[in-house]
């Protein structure tokens, strides 16, 4: 059988079982769809939150108090170790490539203006605070750098709540209340958004010592400390833990670098994009039963077709070939037909939400057509092997 003729046999058989045909591609096409949709919600959401996660830069060092075990607890909260303090902070400061150290307080409390009020995060911070995160202040100045222990009594807005409290009112100079206490406002932060959740315009920052007294924390909540880029990652750590080791005595604090914040996250990442595109693949897996389904069906319907061709001359290979031909062909129309749906609809739906980060990589497009037509082959085989098999004689005499 010519080659020529075997693609004509193929696309009669095609055409003329439509009905059958559109239902076996549309089988794998709402297969590739669901792969392709789930696959490009879940690349776009793991490249959202790296951006996310590094938009503050790549040479930040936290340090938490106590030391975390290989089970993930920190041994700080028994109370075994020494709390995390402002002095902590002012003695890596004088660690020569430290461009910006940052004692952090966190907390939640009721800030009040003009007879206005609103729950807010806030933040107890160090003069630093915008140069380690990339921060900037849009009105007034940050937080200066005051006696650590004893800071004036200065708090900073974030746009949002600046809005939520004085409306178009100038903010600079006004007093506000936070969790009881009196401060005078002195800046206004650029807008940030949200980032990982968090709504860095909703917050107000005061001074870290003044957070200790406010919230009744002996603690910092951690330290983070930004590096010159030309030096090594384990000079900066190996220098802080030098450092605070000194001060407490013994090794009671846990140091991690961006870099190993943003390999636990690619992999946890990594992980739910693999488990998205898994439950797409449950689709493509029904595709391929309705493959073998409705090829074995049409093995039946063709024995006389299989019969004759096989009397005239051709070989049970080819035979094989013409029916694994079908299941590919009907396979890969399939599969760039899902392609097309998957990423439509991941586009139309982004367009709706704006906020729904989806990313469809090349790779992916590739990938996913080739599986396409492995998924037509392997699901075709069974009933071609069978159909190359039948008995030329018996298949004549069959109605």
């Amino acid at each position: 059988m010519r080659t020529r003729d075997f693609l004509k046999l193929t696309g009669t058989s095609l055409v003329a079982n439509r009905t059958r045909s559109f239902l076996t591609a549309l089988g794998i096409a709402v297969g590739i769809a669901a792969v392709v949709l789930l696959t490009s919600i879940g690349e776009g959401v793991h490249k959202f939150v790296l951006a996310e996660f590094t938009q503050f830069g790549t040479t930040l060092v936290q340090i938490n108090p106590g030391k975390t075990t290989t089970s993930g607890t920190s041994m700080g909260m028994f109370g075994t170790e020494r709390p995390l303090t402002i002095q902590d902070a002012e003695a890596l400061k004088r660690l020569p490539y430290a461009r910006a150290v940052v004692p952090i307080v966190q907390g939640n409390a009721e800030v009040e203006a003009d007879n206005r009020r609103r729950r807010t995060t806030v933040y107890g911070a160090g003069s630093q605070w915008p140069e380690a995160f990339s921060m900037y202040v849009k009105s007034g100045r940050f937080l200066p750098d005051d006696d650590p222990m004893a800071p004036r009594a200065y708090a900073v807005l974030g746009s949002k709540l600046r809005q939520e409290l004085f409306g178009d009112k100038n903010p600079l100079g006004q007093r506000i209340t936070v969790g009881g206490s009196r401060f005078r406002v002195i800046g206004v932060m650029e807008s940030k958004g949200t980032v990982l959740g968090f709504d860095l315009d909703d917050t107000v920052y005061i001074p870290a010592a003044r957070a200790l007294s406010l919230f009744n924390n002996e603690t910092l909540v951690e330290i983070d400390v930004l590096y010159d880029e030309d030096t090594p990652v384990d000079k900066v750590v190996e220098g802080i833990r030098t450092t605070l080791e000194a001060r407490h005595g013994r090794d009671d604090v846990t140091i991690t670098t961006q870099q190993q914040m943003l390999d636990v996250l690619g992999q946890v990442l990594d992980v739910l994009t693999f488990a998205v595109g898994a439950i797409g693949g449950i689709s493509l897996l029904v595709g391929a039963i309705g493959i073998v389904t409705i090829m074995t069906i049409a093995i039946n319907e063709r024995t006389n077709e299989i019969g004759l061709l096989r009397a005239l001359g051709a070989k049970r290979s080819q035979v094989l070939s013409l029916f694994l031909g079908e299941a590919i062909v009907l396979a890969a129309v399939g599969g760039v037909s899902g392609l097309i749906l998957g990423m439509g609809i991941a586009q139309l739906l982004h367009m709706a939400l704006p906020a729904l980060p989806v990313h469809t990589p090349l790779l992916y497009v590739v990938l996913a057509e080739l599986i396409a037509v492995v998924i037509g082959l392997a699901s075709g085989v069974m009933p071609a092997r069978r159909a190359a098999r039948l008995d030329p004689v018996e298949a004549l005499r069959s109605e």
